[in-house]
């Protein structure tokens, strides 16, 4: 995806760095963060509207575990020819079931998730992103799992 429209400042990447996990189940949870990051509520929920609108941040909200609901969860990759990139992650992207989506140095150079309440919606949206792009999507269902916690420092 394209680069923020402009540079992280210091509250910024405070926000970034503090609010990765643990984001609190409460009636108005960013009041756990004002005191740390020393500014208001409205301050720090507007800061990350900005960064949404802005592209700094592509998704802000929880990360759930379909199949430990009873959904499914799929790793699925594709081969994008480099001058179309943008315009079929654009397309993935779109796609409520996909989770995040990743660029790879490989000929599979597109990776995403796609996590669904079934196997056939999963499947649908592999489909419907065949259908819009052309490209064949492939699917590697989830055979075993494992836990890595990922927090990215801004």
């Amino acid at each position: 995806m394209s680069a923020p429209a402009r540079p992280l400042d210091e509250l910024d990447r405070r926000i970034i760095n503090l609010m990765q996990g643990d984001f609190p189940l409460a009636e108005r949870p960013f009041l756990g963060y004002v005191n740390r990051l020393n500014v208001s509520e409205r301050q720090l929920i507007a800061r990350i509207e900005r960064m949404l609108q802005e592209r700094t941040l592509t998704r802000f909200g929880p990360l759930f575990n379909a199949d430990r609901m009873g959904g499914v969860n799929l790793l699925a990759a594709m081969a994008v020819p480099e001058a179309d990139y943008e315009e079929i992650a654009l397309v993935v992207n779109a796609q409520p079931e996909v989770a995040h989506n990743y660029r790879r140095e490989h000929a599979l150079n597109m990776w995403f998730v796609v996590a669904a309440e079934t196997p056939r919606r999963a499947e649908k949206a592999c489909a419907r992103i065949e259908a819009a792009t052309g490209l064949e999507v492939f699917r590697f269902p989830k055979e075993r799992e494992y836990f890595v916690e990922l927090k990215l420092q801004a």
